[in-house]
């Protein structure tokens, strides 16, 4: 059968504070991924590599350096006279009205509601902003049409101890969904949601102006309201690659895993290219003295000094002498001579000043302020900090964004502090 046709709404709003200050000055959509890439670009580039044209981004949350990446849609080939892609906020519908927060999926879903009325497709597809994965979303469809589905959920295995992080599906032999629980602290099942659905487009309109006016979140209430009221809801295996990267951890290990010999995530596949918005920049510069190994070096980097199992985003600096270890350098972030990044994520325009030591010693205190986000030695610094000369920060560590070196100089921060 023919792929039907549908509407994407990417749902890109929402703060992370399991990300602490990666995400104090961007949302998560707008995270860098992989050097070149923002989370953004996978769903973006999985939609138009699924020929589907008409895209809706959803935004709330520090929307300004999402919406610069996007701007009319280029790279992904969606700067088109009918479709494209839509760039949506929230807004107030009437004069004198106070508030206008989105206060979770569902509900900025109906925010929109009026643009989704005026769109001529009959399904639509609700997406997260904010996974990394490479998927043909027209399998997916099929098999809605295919069963009769009312909605259809995108499912994958699981390892049962990460269920809390899920909403866990329990599907019949036909794959009719049966039960779902949001979160639960303990399931039999081991298909997790994936944040993926898609809904008859007539449905998701009737359900969200009525018994489902209240409603904010699709998994929490709306995916159960459904079941309840005997909707045919139906679960689809997905068997690739996908990580969520809402925590400091997921987003570390994520990157990291793009350095194996055969990553997980092959970001080299000519069948299915991840569009971004490129930069002009000049090719890598590897110095006379500059040792690497085993990393993702992006456009525009100059390596003087020692970089191991790093991803370095364009236009970083690292000088003679420095030496990066298991780090995640972002654009434009400078490393000087004799400076020592350790397990650290160093966001854009930063600069680590001559011999300092960033994420030192063996002191895995966890950090205080965020003991559950922060405790296997990674150390954050925030967009623009200035770390000076000689100072000495151990694991664990957070430097807010925007830090200037004469508020940090003369001290040492030991492990586990937020400064």
């Amino acid at each position: 059968m023919s792929t039907p046709s549908a509407l994407a709404m990417i749902l890109a709003g929402g703060a992370s504070p399991e990300l602490s200050v990666l995400t104090e000055v961007r949302s998560e959509a707008a995270l860098p991924f992989g050097g070149k890439y923002r989370i953004i670009d996978f769903p973006l580039s999985n939609c138009v590599n699924s020929e589907i044209y008409n895209v809706a981004v959803l935004t709330q949350y520090q929307p300004r350096s999402l919406n610069e990446h996007i701007g009319i849609g280029r790279p992904w080939d969606l700067d088109r006279a009918h479709g494209g892609v839509h760039l949506l906020q929230p807004y107030l519908s009437r004069p004198g009205e106070t508030g206008a927060w989105q206060e979770g999926t569902a509900d900025a879903v109906r925010f929109h509601l009026d643009f989704v009325r005026e769109q001529s497709e009959e399904l639509v597809l609700i997406l997260a902003g904010d996974h990394i994965y490479k998927m043909d979303y027209r399998p997916l469809l099929r098999y809605h049409v295919e069963q009769r589905a009312d909605v259809t959920i995108a499912v994958r295995s699981v390892n049962p101890y990460e269920a809390h992080r899920f909403g866990m599906v329990t599907a019949d032999p036909d794959g009719r969904v049966t039960h779902f629980e949001e979160k639960p602290r303990r399931t039999r099942s081991t298909l997790a949601s994936m944040g993926i659905y898609v809904f008859s487009r007539e449905l998701l309109i009737s359900w969200l102006t009525g018994k489902g006016k209240h409603h904010r979140d699709f998994g929490r209430e709306v995916i159960p309201g459904l079941l309840a009221e005997g909707k045919r809801l139906y679960a689809y295996t997905f068997l690739g690659y996908w990580m969520d990267v809402g925590t400091v951890q997921a987003y570390w290990e994520a990157n990291m895993a793009l350095l194996a010999e055969t990553p997980a995530l092959d970001l080299h596949d000519p069948e299915w290219v991840i569009h971004t918005k490129s930069e002009e920049r000049p090719p890598v510069l590897l110095g006379p003295h500059a040792q690497e190994d085993t990393c993702l070096l992006s456009d525009g980097c100059r390596i003087e000094g020692t970089v191991i199992r790093s991803v370095i985003s364009p236009g970083v600096h690292v000088a003679e002498g420095a030496v990066v270890r298991d780090s995640i350098l972002f654009t434009d972030t400078e490393v000087r001579p004799g400076a020592v990044v350790d397990r650290c994520i160093v966001d854009k325009y930063v600069v680590i000043g001559e011999g300092a030591q960033v994420g030192s010693g063996d002191d895995n205190t966890p950090n205080r302020e965020m003991p559950h986000v922060l405790n296997t030695g990674i150390t954050l610094i925030g967009k623009g900090a200035q770390i000076p000369p000689e100072i000495v920060i151990g694991r664990n560590c957070v430097v807010h964004p925007y830090v200037k070196a004469r508020k940090l100089a003369g001290k040492s921060i030991p492990s586990g502090t937020t400064v």
